[in-house]
């Protein structure tokens, strides 16, 4: 590692994740990134020191190559290693949904340009959910 710096231009790489709602977020502290959770409870999740969260819905994202291994412990991984989705939304763990893990959750979803049909259905099937979960 030579410790460089290389320079990105304006619309690079970092500018497809530092869109503004996304800045505006981490400028009122409100975003925050932390270690994945270990465990899903009927109202949020676990996380590994034991601590809770209430949450709605987890979205988990990814592209290219997909390691899955960090939801083992969650105990949604097939034989073959995937999660079984409906749409985007893991069977046997309803509160999660899967965006960019290739074909099986949406035509083309691992790429920037396919992502962006698999991202509105998911918004559309959690919306869904957490309106069945209000009534």
């Amino acid at each position: 590692m030579e410790g460089r710096v290389i320079e990105q231009p304006v619309g690079g790489l970092g500018d497809i994740v530092m869109v503004p709602p996304v800045v505006e977020a981490r400028e009122r502290d409100v975003l925050h990134a932390v270690r994945p959770f270990v465990r899903f409870i009927p109202d949020g999740v676990v996380w590994a020191d034991g601590s809770e969260t209430a949450v709605d819905a987890v979205i988990w994202c990814t592209g290219f190559k997909p390691s899955l291994g960090h939801l083992a412990s969650l105990g949604v991984l097939t034989g073959d290693g995937r999660v079984e989705v409906t749409g985007t939304r893991a069977v046997n763990e309803p509160g999660l949904w899967l965006v960019g893990y290739g074909e099986w959750t949406g035509s083309a979803s691992a790429t920037l340009i396919g992502v962006t049909r698999t991202a509105r259905s998911t918004v559309a099937e959690i919306e869904q959910f957490l309106v069945k979960a209000e009534a």
